[in-house]
């Protein structure tokens, strides 16, 4: 899938990121996100988050550390920020996530707690992207116009944390759900959908699950995977996309529909998840009929399609929220400035002091490792 026009998520007088900076300790500590477990992305991430956090006045929350003590976390709301829809971008959206949670499915697992504190979790995110597209279907024909053309030519329903048949042995036997699925009907008149997994910081480094037989069996009858029996499909980072696929393939032989696609979302930074999703892609025999495909779009990509569908205020909102790493950037690069103007001020020698013989060796400043890295 060819990228969008650049406009509401590379706005012009940015350059082009590759990949997030590795951000000092010193500026994560400065705003309560230092987790040294965090891979690069999720670091990037969490700042962005705690950033966003202070532009909009909100509390930071806090955690209980290793050493027993109560430590602020700036990428976490208190809790009663929370409990007022605080980590949702208006209160329509908070709105939808609480009647969802209280209408959910039986069955389906909400961490409450992450959904109302946890800047960082893909729930909310999930919410804040669809939200508006589950109160206006018009608008989400159009999203999903303009991420699969020709696909999908009325959208009729959305469901949050859907499974068509959790734990029921006619589909995987398990538990395994979609964040979202999309209902609609195509231009000719089929049941179509798009089951979709969103990922904002995660790896796809879930707890590897105990092998499920029900699975051996789907993956050889509907002629996915080049190779069905590959183990590298049951462990991560793949476990995940290969349970979802096969219960999406169900949804096709159990006649709940007629076309399918599975859409896996995630920033373009997020190499990880990126990477997981092209090795994925791998594994895939893509040349049998009747086969739901794997798509695998950028968040940014969801975002310029809110745009290109007449919401740029919400796509703009989603940006600054979510992948505006420009952000972190220019954090970066402001330390940086406050840094250098400090030695100056505190390296001026008055005329009649002799300057020192010898000057510090490069690597010895307080970001030395970093360098190293």
């Amino acid at each position: 899938m060819a990228p969008f026009p650049t406009s509401i998520t590379q706005p012009a007088g940015f350059g082009f990121i590759a990949q997030v900076p590795l951000v000092p300790a010193a500026i994560l500590r400065r705003h309560h996100c230092h987790w040294p477990s965090d891979h690069r992305f999720k670091t990037a991430a969490r700042l962005l988050q705690s950033l966003w956090r202070e532009d909009k006045g909100l509390p930071a929350g806090t955690f209980i550390a290793s050493d027993g003590h109560r430590r602020r976390l700036g990428s976490k709301l208190t809790f009663m920020a929370g409990q007022v829809g605080s980590n949702f971008l208006t209160q329509a959206i908070a709105d939808v996530a609480w009647r969802e949670v209280v209408h959910r499915e039986i069955g389906a697992v909400y961490d409450v707690d992450r959904l109302r504190m946890n800047l960082l979790s893909s729930q909310p995110l999930t919410f804040n992207a669809f939200a508006p597209m589950k109160l206006d279907l018009d608008l989400a024909t159009r999203v999903f116009s303009e991420l699969l053309p020709g696909f999908i030519a009325d959208v009729t329903e959305i469901l949050f944390e859907h499974s068509p048949g959790r734990s029921h042995p006619a589909f995987t036997g398990d538990h395994t759900a979609f964040d979202l699925l999309i209902r609609g009907r195509t231009a000719t008149g089929q049941r179509a959908f798009v089951s979709v997994e969103i990922k904002y910081a995660e790896a796809l480094n879930e707890p590897n699950r105990a092998p499920n037989a029900r699975y051996d069996e789907l993956a050889k009858i509907y002629g996915l995977y080049n190779d069905p029996d590959d183990p590298a499909l049951r462990t991560n980072p793949l476990g995940q996309l290969f349970r979802q696929h096969c219960l999406s393939q169900c949804m096709l032989i159990r006649d709940v529909a007629d076309v399918g696609v599975y859409l896996f979302v995630a920033p373009r930074l997020n190499h990880l998840a990126q990477g997981a999703a092209e090795l994925y892609q791998t594994k895939l025999d893509e040349h049998g009929p009747g086969r739901v495909p794997f798509v695998a779009i950028t968040l940014e990509q969801l975002i310029e399609a809110i745009a290109a569908a007449g919401e740029q205020h919400h796509a703009r909102t989603l940006h600054r929220r979510y992948t505006d790493f420009n952000l972190v950037d220019g954090e970066i690069e402001l330390a940086q400035a406050e840094e250098q103007q400090r030695l100056r001020a505190s390296s001026h020698t008055p005329e009649h002091v002799s300057p020192p013989e010898c000057e510090s060796e490069p690597g010895d400043g307080p970001d030395s490792s970093l360098a190293a890295s």
